[in-house]
């Protein structure tokens, strides 16, 4: 991989040009440094999340393969990318036009101003280059010390953990913030291998030395059969319903040291990702509103419509098959915008039923850029589509359900009810689109067994997907895990022993 360079030239007037224009409508962002890079650049750091350093995964290779086929067939191309970090890194992609580059910039405040300000973002370690960076090299050293197929087979395995997590992890004041990671007082500690790291232990890691029982497991005969080995003690504050099974996981599970550590690793790194995860719409709609406006109010030159307005239909281009989130955003915020200049919001609107006065309504408040704003900062994705997704926007935007006839071979419109449309579209957004799964009971028919429950939403589970990350679990944990669901309109019961994943009859 080539590296990237900093912007100079004419780049780097346009970046003065768009800077100017991004704070002089109020976008409050940290500093962004835009770096320049090729496609094969730009692939590698898209398929590490953004980042040039992370640790060597096989699934980094996978992503980037298929990055690299998607442009060489013409299927995608990546125009630009930002680290939520600070300051903001961003990069873009050498072989963009003028106008491209022009878009990609503005795009890229919008992201920062997001970033920064969305409450959701709060907890976000701003020195993720670093930490990532230092992740890689811990788990470098594991590979060295324990070998790279049973450290990579291990971290194959909490992978599959990533998604279930808690969402108000967000708000514990201290997720993923450097001071987090020093002691009482105040001295870094050493790592496992006895050597000092700039960052010292990962508070997860200190949570798992710190466990009651581990000194106990340590001391046990390494001959003893696992089979025969006595239930995990379990702790009573954990006899709840609790959804960081990772954290779980990690404190509670007869592991070792260092199994532990990768753990806390990739729990923090997925923790860092969930408020994107949570805020596509709204993220990517923010960054594609202000492109817009700050492209056609002051950075558009005359000679350059047409080629922005082709990128610009390009990236906003709806599919039956699933919503673009620039989109859905895009149009949204300039609903709220709309809807609070005109004063179309409230009771006296709301309660209007005379159609001709409805049309004509506009109280001329002029609030709407002081509300989208108010939005960005404060909503979700699921509280920005239950809020100002309305009846009205729906229309007006043609949005359906389809369902895929296999009999015509095309997507064909099953709903056109408003309500219908909205509730499925809240349900896939619920819990960032996977499902809920808590641990109920942490020592299940007093066998040290796992209860796990699936918070039911109206969709099924997967479970074949279950049956894999069960096994993941049972692997972690060493004891069987079952999982209670609904099948068919009643709650079924179900177990994985390690060897195989059968119906629980209760």
């Amino acid at each position: 991989m080539e590296s990237t360079k900093p912007i100079s030239g004419e780049l780097l007037r346009l970046k003065e040009e768009i800077l100017k224009y991004a704070l002089d409508y109020g976008l409050d962002f940290y500093d962004v440094i835009f770096e320049v890079c090729d496609y094969e650049t730009i692939n590698v750091l898209a398929a590490h999340g953004g980042f040039p350093n992370r640790y060597p995964h096989w699934r980094f290779g996978m992503e980037y393969d298929q990055l690299y086929k998607g442009y060489a067939y013409g299927l995608q191309k990546i125009y630009e990318m930002v680290v939520n970090t600070n300051p903001c890194y961003a990069y873009l992609l050498n072989v963009n036009n003028i106008v491209d580059q022009k878009i990609v910039m503005a795009h890229v405040y919008g992201h920062a101003d997001f970033f920064k300000n969305n409450y959701w973002f709060a907890s976000s370690d701003r020195n993720m280059m670093d930490v990532m960076a230092n992740h890689g090299t811990k788990i470098r050293r594991y590979s060295d010390r324990y070998g790279q197929d049973k450290v990579e087979e291990f971290i194959d395995r909490v992978l599959s953990l990533e998604n279930l997590l808690d969402v108000n992890i967000l708000f514990e004041r201290g997720l993923g913030k450097k001071g987090n990671r020093n002691n009482k007082n105040g001295d870094k500690e050493k790592d496992l291998e006895g050597e000092r790291q700039d960052e010292g232990m990962s508070s997860a890691l200190k949570s798992f030395m710190s466990s009651k029982d581990r000194d106990d497991r340590r001391k046990k005969d390494a001959s003893k059969p696992k089979e025969d080995e006595a239930p995990p003690k379990i702790s009573e504050k954990i006899e709840k319903n609790y959804r960081d099974i990772m954290l779980f996981l990690l404190e509670n599970a007869p592991i070792e040291e260092w199994q532990a550590d990768i753990i806390g690793i990739l729990r923090e790194e997925a923790y860092y990702y969930l408020p994107q995860r949570l805020t596509k719409i709204m993220n990517e709609g923010w960054a594609s509103y202000w492109h817009s406006t700050i492209m056609t109010q002051k950075a558009l030159r005359s000679s350059e419509i047409v080629d922005f307005a082709d990128h610009h239909a390009g990236v906003m281009a709806m599919s039956r098959k699933q919503l673009n989130p620039y989109k859905i955003g895009l149009e949204l915020f300039r609903d709220i915008e709309y809807r609070w200049n005109s004063g179309r919001f409230g009771k006296e609107y709301n309660d209007c039923t005379d159609m001709r006065m409805l049309e004509e309504w506009d109280k001329k408040l002029g609030l709407g850029r002081e509300k989208i704003f108010e939005v960005r900062k404060s909503h979700n994705d699921i509280t920005f589509i239950d809020e100002f997704f309305t009846k009205d926007f729906c229309e007006r935007q043609k949005i359906f359900t389809y369902t895929f006839n296999p009999n015509t071979g095309r997507n064909e419109i099953t709903s056109r009810d408003f309500e219908v449309i909205k509730a499925k579209l809240l349900s896939q957004l619920t819990n960032y689109g996977t499902p809920v799964i808590e641990i109920e009971k942490a020592n299940f028919a007093n066998r040290g067994e796992l209860l796990l429950r699936h918070k039911h939403n109206g969709v099924e589970l997967d479970l074949q997907m279950a049956s894999e990350t069960m096994k993941n679990i049972f692997f972690i944990w060493k004891r069987p895990i079952n999982l209670v669901t609904i099948s068919e309109g009643r709650e079924a019961y179900f177990v994985h022993d390690g060897k195989e994943f059968k119906t629980l009859k209760m």
